[in-house]
C-alpha cells in the first residue's frame, strides 16, 4: 500500500498536526505502508525541497511565498502535486485540512483519479474570535464542501468534534473518529544542559505552570497571564512563537508579571522536553474549537505532568481528559476559573501526582501512535477494498464511532 499525505508543514515546524503527520507517517511506515508527504517548504523562496533516496516517510516540500490568513502562499503547489504522485505513484491520498493547497487536488487529474481519505483536524468557519476568517471562510466553503463530497472516508479527531462540526454534517456516513496519538520514541528525557537552561527561564520557586502553543489569537495565554495575577505563588513559561508576541509582552509588562512570566519563543524539541519534565503542570487555555485536540495534552502524559485545560463545547480537550482522569477542567475564557483550578492543584502536590500518573497510564492505553496507525491503516483498506468494487462515493466507509476494524 503507498499513500501520500498532503499536509501544510512538517517537523521541524512547530505544531500538533505537523507532529502527528511525521509520527503518524513513521508508524504506517513501521506497519508495511510505504508513506509520502507532500508538504509547503518553512522557508520563502523558489526553491522546494525532495526527498534523500533513503528517506522514509519521503518528504517532499514544496517551494512558499510567506502567508495570508494562515494560508502558506504557494503558487507552485499543484505542479508539485502532480510531479509527486506521478513519481510515487499511491495508491491513496490522505488530505490534512484546514490547508488551502489541498484544494489543487480538486483539478488534476492523476489526483482525482485516486481515493481520498480527509483527515479533519478542525473546522474554519464557526469560529467567531477572528472575522478576517469568518469573511474568508465564504470563498473557502464551497471548495472545502467540493473536497468532502469527492472523499471516500474523513477522520475527525473526536466524537464530540464530529458531533459539533456543521462542515461534516452533511457527510457523517463517511465520518470516523480516529484518536490522535503520539510517538513516544521520539520523546527523551532532557539531558543535564538542558534541564540547566530550563532552570534559568524558571527563574525561581513556586509553582511551575507551562504552556506550549502558537502565539495566536485562539490559544488564550492573555487569559492564562490574568489568572497568574491571582495565583502569586505560580509561575508560567510559555514556550511559542507567533504573531501575539508583542500583544502578551505588553500586558506582562502592563500587570507587573516580568519576573513570574517568561515568553521564551520558539523552544527546539530538547529544551522542550526539558521544560515539560521539570513543571509542575501543564496549561492549555484555549478559547475556541480551532484548538480541536490538543496534542500536547499526550506529551504531558508522557512526563506525568497534571493539566489545566478549557473544556470548549464541541472540542476534543475535555474528551482527551475526561478519558484520561489527568487534569481539572475550566470555563474557556475564564481567568478566575483557571486561577482556582491552578490553586487547587498547588494545594495538593498528591494529587498533581495521581492526575500525572493516570495520565502515563491513559497514554499507553488510548493514545499511543501505534494504536491510531492501526485504525488509520484499517480504514485505508476498506477505502481501497470499496475502490476496487467501485460503491458510490464514500458508501459505508465511516462509522461514526471510531470502530474502523
Amino acid at each position: 500500500m503507498r499513500v501520500l499525505h498532503i499536509g501544510k508543514y512538517y517537523p521541524p515546524v512547530a505544531g500538533g498536526v505537523e507532529r502527528l503527520l511525521a509520527d503518524l507517517g513513521e508508524a504506517l511506515e513501521r506497519r508495511g505502508v510505504r508513506v509520502a508527504a507532500l508538504v509547503h517548504q518553512n522557508s520563502r523562496g523558489l526553491a522546494g525541497r525532495r526527498p534523500a533516496p533513503d528517506e522514509w516517510p519521503a518528504v517532499f516540500r514544496a517551494p512558499t511565498f510567506g502567508q495570508f490568513l494562515y494560508a502558506p502562499l504557494s503558487p507552485g503547489f499543484p505542479l508539485w502535486l502532480n510531479r509527486v504522485i506521478k513519481e510515487f505513484k499511491p495508491d491513496l491520498l490522505h488530505l490534512h485540512v484546514p490547508n488551502t493547497s489541498v484544494f489543487a487536488a480538486l483539478a488534476i487529474p492523476r489526483a482525482r483519479r485516486l481515493p481520498w481519505v480527509i483527515h479533519w483536524h478542525a473546522d474554519v468557519g464557526g469560529m467567531p474570535l477572528d472575522r478576517r476568517l469568518a469573511l474568508a471562510y465564504r470563498l473557502y466553503r464551497p471548495l472545502e464542501q467540493r473536497l468532502l463530497r469527492r472523499s471516500r472516508a474523513v477522520i475527525a479527531t473526536s466524537e464530540p468534534y464530529l458531533q459539533a462540526s456543521e462542515a461534516l454534517r452533511p457527510w457523517r456516513e463517511r465520518c470516523v473518529a480516529i484518536p490522535l496519538g503520539l510517538d513516544t520514541r521520539r520523546l527523551t528525557r532532557p539531558d543535564e544542559a538542558a534541564c540547566a537552561r530550563a532552570a534559568r527561564l524558571w527563574g525561581g520557586d513556586g509553582l511551575r505552570v507551562l504552556a506550549v502553543g502558537r502565539l495566536t489569537y485562539y490559544k488564550g495565554h492573555d487569559v492564562l497571564i490574568d489568572a497568574l495575577t491571582r495565583v502569586p505563588e505560580a509561575r508560567l513559561v510559555i514556550a511559542g512563537s507567533g504573531e501575539g508576541q508583542a500583544r502578551l509582552r505588553a500586558q506582562i509588562a502592563r500587570l507587573g508579571l516580568e519576573q513570574r512570566v517568561t515568553l521564551t519563543g520558539f523552544v527546539p524539541d530538547d529544551q522542550l522536553s526539558a521544560l515539560m519534565a521539570s513543571c509542575d503542570l501543564l496549561c492549555l487555555p484555549s478559547l475556541e474549537r480551532t484548538e480541536a485536540f490538543g496534542l500536547v495534552l499526550l506529551e504531558a502524559m508522557f512526563f506525568g505532568k497534571p493539566v489545566v485545560v478549557s473544556d470548549i463545547p464541541g472540542s476534543g480537550t475535555g474528551w482527551v481528559v475526561r478519558q484520561a482522569r489527568n487534569g481539572v477542567l475550566t470555563t474557556p475564557g475564564d481567568a478566575v476559573s483557571v486561577a482556582e483550578a491552578i490553586a487547587r492543584l498547588h494545594a495538593s502536590p498528591e494529587q498533581r501526582w495521581d492526575l500525572g500518573e493516570a495520565g502515563r497510564t491513559a497514554l499507553s492505553k488510548l493514545f499511543d501512535i501505534d494504536q491510531t496507525a492501526v485504525q488509520v491503516e484499517a480504514l485505508y483498506a476498506r477505502v481501497l477494498s470499496a475502490q476496487a468494487g467501485n460503491p458510490g462515493i464514500g458508501a459505508g466507509i465511516g462509522t461514526g464511532t471510531g470502530d474502523v476494524a
